[in-house]
């Protein structure tokens, strides 16, 4: 995809943090923007100053988790562009603990925010830029969590594991098809975001990651600081407008930590026990 003025691109976590700079980064293609959001307030006030800015926006309140929800964003961003362009299913969410402690209710929140939604996403919008025959873009956001596995925060890393499957897996079904649609997976690590503060927006105001384990806590409390010195939303922004350029699938941020990729493969192919390593501080 290398024209961008007047095409539509919709993200999904769109009122902060990397959606919004994404967004931001694509207006300032000249694109028109359908931000997604579950925060009404700060969807309100990203969308008021995107506009202030002169960028062509539209808001719609959206839980992906909810297939009726993401239906709906579909129908009115077609209802208000006629078809999109380009989809950044980009709203996730994290908490911790041991595996085993992790409630239930935080399992399935996690899943349904970081994994159901990218299913719904790509199964309402992926359509859509099929039939417009015109060149799109899908941008998936996994994480560096993708790519390994670590301690303490389980439910993400599968999630995004299983993000990065489905990106991997459409990316071979589309180019089989020879289909007018590119695909990203966005597979970043230290990022300068509020996902450590994601449980603000839990249904049921769920405890702080850990709590209640003084190991798992130190050890999220060590990844909440790294997370706090990291790379900045735009920087990341500038990656995906790079690779969609490109038609680069694989987007990752901190090409010095791809020894830690390597190291998890080797330990399969090896069959060997899996490796502990903990990712270096910025």
């Amino acid at each position: 995809m290398k024209e961008f003025q007047g095409k539509v691109a919709v993200i999904t976590g769109g009122a902060s943090g990397i959606g919004r700079a994404m967004a931001e980064r694509f207006a300032e293609e000249g694109m028109r923007i359908v931000l997604a959001d579950v925060e009404e307030a700060a969807l309100t006030k990203t969308t008021n100053e995107m506009k202030a800015e002169g960028a062509e926006v539209i808001s719609v309140l959206c839980d992906v988790s909810k297939k009726e929800d993401m239906k709906n964003l579909a129908d009115k961003a077609v209802e208000a562009y006629d078809t999109v362009h380009i989809l950044c299913n980009n709203a996730g969410v994290g908490c911790g603990g041991n595996t085993w402690e992790i409630s239930l209710e935080d399992w399935e929140w996690i899943m349904g925010v970081n994994l159901w939604g990218v299913i719904y996403g790509n199964h309402y919008f992926t359509p859509i830029m099929l039939a417009n025959g015109d060149p799109c873009h899908i941008v998936n956001t996994a994480s560096f969590a993708g790519l390994t596995n670590g301690l303490f925060m389980t439910p993400y890393h599968v999630t995004k594991n299983s993000v990065v499957s489905i990106s991997e897996s459409m990316f071979k079904e589309l180019t089989v098809m020879e289909a007018n649609i590119g695909i990203s997976v966005l597979c970043p690590a230290w990022v300068n975001t509020r996902i450590f503060e994601s449980t603000r927006n839990h249904p049921d105001g769920a405890p702080k990651p850990g709590e209640n384990d003084a190991v798992a806590q130190g050890h999220l409390d060590f990844v909440k600081k790294c997370v706090q010195d990291g790379l900045s939303a735009e920087h990341i922004a500038q990656l995906v407008m790079n690779a969609i350029v490109e038609e680069k699938f694989y987007i990752l941020s901190h090409p010095e930590w791809n020894s830690m990729i390597e190291t998890r493969m080797v330990d399969i192919l090896e069959e060997r026990n899996p490796t502990i390593i903990m990712p270096p501080q910025e």
